[in-house]
């Protein structure tokens, strides 16, 4: 998987040692809002969580990377990225740093990642009521695409999600449709 180094981060893979952090992450309701899963509420579930989610030796897990402050080496937060057709990009990062730039420092460095690697593009959504993610995604390039309305489970929420994309290989021409087809409540929002 690797290890990137930026001005001010460590992105690397999670380990077991990195469970007491991934729970003060995971158990976070403010960074929980707009997150698919509801706050874990023990370290039991912490780990559970990791094993599912973040362990590196899931195959799946490969572009999963604990964000860390380069002073101490400490998760504070993830990037990730699917391998799966989406190439579905995300992030969280515990509220106590928000509004620094670390995650879009962290996708940013993630997104170069990939596509040195051969990953033909990345999509990510957001929630429209929280924009400041769709700033990170604008930031490292991405391209508003259109907009969806989902019952978003487990949390069962209508929710309406953003969709953004960036061809990494040049091709601008590709679009990801998948939710255009999934969902029939879908649009084009104007001014973005």
């Amino acid at each position: 998987m690797g290890y990137i180094e930026t001005q001010r981060i460590i992105l690397r893979s999670f380990d077991e040692k990195d469970i007491p952090s991934l729970y003060l992450l995971l158990k976070d309701e403010n960074v929980n809002t707009f997150l698919p899963w509801f706050p874990v509420k023990s370290m039991e579930e912490a780990e559970k969580f990791y094993e599912r989610r973040f362990s590196p030796l899931k195959e799946e897990n490969m572009y999963y990377y604990a964000i860390c402050l380069k002073e101490d080496n400490i998760p504070v937060g993830y990037v990730k990225a699917e391998t799966d057709e989406s190439h579905d990009f995300g992030y969280a990062l515990c509220s106590r740093l928000w509004h620094r730039g670390i995650v879009t420092e962290a996708a940013g460095a993630l997104a170069e990642k990939l596509k040195q690697d051969g990953i033909p593009y990345i999509t990510a959504t957001h929630d429209r009521n929280n924009p400041r993610s769709g700033g990170v995604m604008r930031q490292i390039g991405m391209k508003y695409c259109y907009s969806y309305r989902e019952q978003w489970q487990p949390k069962n929420l209508s929710v309406v999600f953003r969709l953004y994309m960036l061809n990494l290989d040049g091709n601008n021409s590709r679009e990801y449709n998948k939710y255009r087809i999934m969902y029939e409540n879908h649009f084009v929002e104007k001014g973005l």
